[in-house]
């Protein structure tokens, strides 16, 4: 039945009684016990509350209770929420007292911020009221700076006229006196008599006569016979040096100031000896040998061709040059004049052979060669002389005004052709030692020809610590003025102005990019802009790299920081040693071009062409997009397909293609070179070709220019045009060039020879020389050759680069590619191959060159073959070769791609070295092993490897001092060497005692009074200023010993001056320095 809570009545009623509904009586109301589980206690105390309350106690048993058990139920509740409630209530208060405290702390920081607010509110008002007083000042300044700068240009403008009028004017006196002494002297020959003007004022019955035939002496001294002199080589070198260097005068505050240029670069490249002197003779680093000859003196010709001109061509391999003799048959006398003529002008020395006649088709030739001759070239005529036989008058005529008039060398022979042609080759090699390389005669009598060793190295090089590679410089030389040689400026007038916008623009200002397609014409507005930048302001420095094709050394990343930073070490006024790792150079480069920024009170201007064809440009010039010096601007060029992405934030100046009358213009002036005059009705022909984009860049027009040249020459324009109208980009239009050309030839074999030979450049590191193609290719005539290299030159294909033939854009070599080279990378490692047979035989011939150790490496990289290129390292003349060069990078790189690291390299270049001793048993030998150790230990002082750097220097003094002797220069040259490592690693001790030891080897062997002793002296001067002692008293010595010997005025005395100049610099020495320099 369940229990009787349900039916106990609430608390609080009486006894009632309840009705049975049953009929039973009914009975008093009692409490009847219920059982409440959880309220047991609290029923249990309420019976006995009512129990209590009546006095009988219990009688009967009843339904209705006295305590309900709902009020039970509800009183439990209650407990119970109550309970729940004071728990929640006092969690509640302990929250709201948490939250009252952080008010208060968010109270407390509140305040705190807002007085931390009205702090910087007031800094900022002090700073914005200061940045408006450094804004006043600074347009102040700006404005009294261009008023200066106003007043300098107008100064300067003025000496500029003023110096060009009196130059004109020495010019023209000099012209009439050269004219003058030309007719007198054919007065004199003549003989007719001469009055002298002031001894016939004083004696009318006195004057000179000279005699018929005689030659007046000031042709053999004075003037116009003497040296040249320090001015006019200086001259000569900053003409070679690039745009640049063409300063005026050096803009330096305080104590530098009125220092000339001029000077001063030549006190620093004799000092780092870095900058190198090109002779004029020289056509892109190659003596060209021109030879003309009768049928007469044909045997001559053919034994000096056969039997010296390998001679000569390993005199100048050994000195870094190209030989290449020119020489078109007499039987082609009448043909190929356009070539003939072209290759007397790029001709180093002309040679004459004749006997008795001159033929009427060689005097043209004569004429261009030997009479028209304005940069003073070296002529020699060699003439047969018999007995009983007069040569002809025109014969004797050539020779008589040659003599005269340009001074050429004449040998008269008699005796045989062998012996002809011996004296013949004798003279020339003096030539070219002595007027071309500019070598002292004694050090050109002293040598002998077999003798390899003494004429490996140039004596200026032994000292020098900084290595700089001519084969580079004179590369961008040519590169510079290859870009600029075009007379059409394409209406560049609007890019000019933003390029000077840029450089006038406030700093910081990052690159600015130079954009366009390929061909657009860049590389010609960055180079006319350097020259039209250098006329207007001569002080800004300039310096510049044209980067060529991909994978060539010009586009090697580490080779361009460290010759811009070369550049910069020969503008500043600190010497400081250079490294040549590269990730060291990367870092150097900034902090050198800070160090010149600080001194150099002109602009710094660093334009780099075609920068995105480096490999990984982004990584190794990532310094452009760091903070550049406040006075130093950077313009790089970039194909718009090419271009980095990071990069193209900067700012950037995009070439647009060629409007219709610059095209008209460009095509007129290519036409006029030839004289070739276009319809009207081919003018619109062109004007409606020319465009689209692909067909009115500069590139594509000047080639249309040049192929309507030369069809014009031919009368066949308009078949041509129709042929040009086909070509639609600028890479068909070169595969038109080269079919065009490649029909002109004669035969066949020319024609297959032609595809070698460009097929051979295209495959190469740098490109191939003139000698190295008939080398590889002997079926291959000089008469083919000139006239190939001359229509690929003149159609834009191929251009000359520090003597290599290399492709003038890259279109030609993509082109060149595709026309010949069908299939693709198995013909690239068929060429290939046979350039590398060709280097490798150099090689096993020991004939290591700059050629061989630029090309062999770089052919076994590209081709994968890691042995071969281990095994080529390993030679280490070719290691030596590129070390001496500056290739430090690249050789490295190779070690690395052969899975190398520096200790391992250098563990293997000492058991390769300990291999070839064990070969070395001749004098000769053990010279070149201490030549090779000495090598191994500057590339390891270089690498930092110091301890393992001593090691082969030791080991090269003791070859020395064995095989030589122990007072031997050489000996003294070692010693230099070592303590050079000590200085490093900063054992001065060691490193002075070492030093004194050369010094007194030197004072021996040549001496007291000898440049050797001086550079010594130098050494000693700078370890002394290293280590805070005075080194005043070796400086002076050694700068009146130069002068005592070599003259106030030598280059020598000048290093003497720079070095006390810089050690006067770094102690502030003022007064002292501006003394210095007053005798710079």
């Amino acid at each position: 039945m369940g229990t009787a809570s349900s039916l106990v009545s609430p608390a609080g009623t009486g006894g009632e009684v309840i009705e049975d509904a049953y009929g039973g009586g009914g009975g008093e109301a009692c409490e009847i016990p219920v059982e409440v589980k959880p309220k047991a206690r609290l029923l249990r105390s309420s019976f006995r509350r009512v129990g209590a309350s009546r006095p009988g106690g219990l009688i009967g048993a009843s339904f209705k209770s006295t305590a309900s058990v709902q009020e039970l139920e509800c009183m439990a509740e209650y407990e119970r929420l109550k309970k729940e409630y004071e728990i929640f209530r006092v969690s509640k208060n302990n929250e709201v007292a948490s939250m009252v405290k952080k008010e208060a702390k968010l109270d407390l920081e509140n305040k705190r911020l807002r007085a931390e607010l009205q702090a910087l509110q007031k800094t900022y008002q002090k700073i914005l009221r200061e940045k408006e007083s450094a804004l006043e000042a600074k347009y102040q300044a700006m404005e009294r700076a261009a008023t200066f700068e106003h007043d300098r240009d107008k100064v300067k403008r003025q000496f500029k006229i003023f110096r060009e009028t009196k130059e004109n004017e020495i010019q023209d006196l000099l012209r009439a006196k050269r004219e003058l002494e030309t007719k007198l002297q054919r007065l004199q020959a003549q003989g007719i008599q001469v009055f002298d003007p002031e001894e016939s004022d004083s004696d009318d019955n006195c004057t000179e006569v000279t005699a018929t035939g005689a030659q007046s002496e000031y042709w053999t001294g004075g003037v116009l016979g003497s040296e040249p002199s320090m001015g006019s080589m200086m001259q000569l070198q900053q003409s070679f040096r690039g745009p640049e260097f063409a300063h005026s005068s050096i803009d330096v505050e305080g104590p530098f100031a009125n220092i000339n240029r001029d000077d001063w670069d030549a006190a620093i490249a004799s000092l780092l000896q870095v900058t190198p002197l090109f002779s004029h003779s020289l056509w892109s680093n190659t003596v060209r040998c021109y030879l003309i000859n009768t049928d007469e003196t044909q045997p001559e010709v053919d034994i000096f061709i056969r039997n010296y001109s390998p001679k000569l061509q390993r005199i100048c391999e050994t000195m870094g040059y190209f030989f290449q003799v020119v020489h078109f048959p007499v039987e082609n006398g009448n043909h190929f004049q356009a070539v003939r003529k072209w290759e007397i002008e790029k001709s180093s020395l002309v040679i004459l052979f004749i006997h008795l006649t001159l033929p009427s088709c060689l005097l043209e030739d004569c004429e261009e060669a030997l009479l028209k001759n304005p940069e003073g070239k070296p002529r020699l005529i060699y003439r047969r002389i018999e007995d009983g036989k007069v040569s002809s008058d025109p014969v004797q005529q050539l020779t008589e005004q040659v003599c005269y008039v340009n001074k050429a060398k004449l040998i008269d022979h008699m005796g045989g052709v062998e012996e002809g042609a011996y004296e013949t080759y004798n003279c020339v090699e003096k030539i070219i030692k002595q007027d071309i390389f500019g070598c002292e005669s004694t050090e050109v009598e002293g040598k002998d020809l077999g003798n390899k060793e003494e004429s490996t190295a140039p004596e200026e090089e032994v000292f020098g610590d900084v290595l700089w590679d001519a084969h580079d410089e004179q590369e961008q030389i040519e590169a510079f003025q290859q870009a600029s040689n075009s007379t059409c400026e394409l209406g560049f007038e609007k890019y000019y102005e933003r390029l000077n916008d840029l450089v006038a623009a406030p700093a910081p200002i990052p690159p600015l990019l130079v954009s366009g397609g390929p061909g657009s014409g860049k590389s010609l507005l960055l180079s006319k802009w350097i020259q039209l930048q250098q006329k207007r302001s001569p002080n800004t420095l300039i310096l510049y790299h044209f980067v060529g094709r991909p994978m060539s050394a010009s586009s090697e990343s580490a080779l361009i920081i460290k010759r811009l930073t070369l550049k910069l070490m020969q503008h500043s006024w600190l010497v400081s040693p250079l490294t040549l790792d590269p990730a060291k150079l990367l870092e150097e480069f900034p902090r050198w071009l800070e160090k010149l920024s600080a001194r150099h009170q002109g602009s710094i201007i660093i334009i780099i062409d075609s920068i995105d064809q480096i490999q990984q440009a982004e990584k190794h010039m990532k310094w452009l997009i760091d903070p550049l010096p406040v006075n130093v601007r950077v313009i790089v060029s970039v194909n718009v397909e090419t271009c980095p992405q990071a990069w193209r934030l900067w700012p950037t100046l995009h070439l647009e293609p060629l409007n219709s009358k610059d095209v008209k213009r460009l095509i007129s002036a290519e036409c006029s070179c030839a004289d070739v005059k276009l319809t009207k009705e081919q003018e619109k022909k062109l004007e409606k070709h020319c465009r689209s984009a692909t067909t009115c860049n500069a590139l594509y027009v000047t080639l249309l220019g040049k192929m309507i040249a030369c069809a014009g020459s031919a009368g066949n324009i308009d078949e041509i045009l129709q042929q040009c109208f086909q070509c639609q980009d600028t890479v068909s239009l070169y595969g038109l060039i080269l079919r065009s050309v490649q029909e002109s030839m004669l035969n066949d074999k020319d024609k297959h020879l032609m595809r070698e030979v460009l097929c051979v450049i295209s495959v190469s590191h740098n490109g191939v020389s003139e000698s190295e193609l008939m080398e590889l290719y002997p079926e291959l005539s000089c008469v083919t050759l000139a006239s190939l290299v001359h229509s690929l030159h003149k159609m834009g294909m191929l251009t000359y680069g520090c003597g290599l033939l290399k492709f003038q854009h890259l279109q030609a070599w993509e082109t060149v590619r595709l026309e010949y080279m069908e299939e693709g990378q198995n013909s690239i490692s068929t060429y290939r191959r046979k350039l590398i047979d060709y280097f490798t035989v150099q090689l096993s011939q020991g004939r290591v060159t700059w050629r061989s150790a630029d090309e062999l490496p770089w052919l076994f990289q590209q081709q994968g073959n890691k042995q071969k290129l281990h095994k080529c390292l390993l030679n280490l003349f070719v290691s030596q070769n590129l070390y001496k060069r500056g290739h430090f990078a690249e050789l490295l790189s190779y070690w690395q791609l052969v899975g190398k690291d520096k200790s391992s390299m250098a563990a293997e270049y000492f058991d390769s070295l300990k291999q070839y001793e064990k070969s070395c048993e001749e004098e000769e030998s053990m010279i070149r092993l201490a030549d090779l150790y000495e090598t191994l230990g500057q590339f390891l002082k270089d690498l930092g490897l110091l301890s393992q750097a001593v090691a082969p220097l030791q080991r090269s003094l003791e070859i020395r001092e064995t095989a030589l002797d122990p007072d031997h220069p050489r000996v003294a040259q070692s010693l230099h060497q070592l303590a050079g490592v000590y200085v490093q690693w900063k054992k001065f001790g060691n490193a002075e005692q070492l030093y004194k030891q050369a010094l007194e080897i030197s004072e021996n062997a040549y001496g007291a009074e000898h440049p050797r002793v001086a550079r010594e002296l130098d050494a000693l001067a700078t370890l002394y200023q290293k280590q805070n002692k005075t080194a005043e008293l070796f400086l002076k010595r050694s700068l009146e010993m130069r002068e005592r010997v070599l003259g106030p005025d030598h280059s020598d005395c000048a290093q003497s001056l720079t070095i006390w100049a810089a050690l006067y610099n770094e102690k502030k020495h003022y007064d002292r320095l501006r003394n210095c320099m007053k005798e710079l």
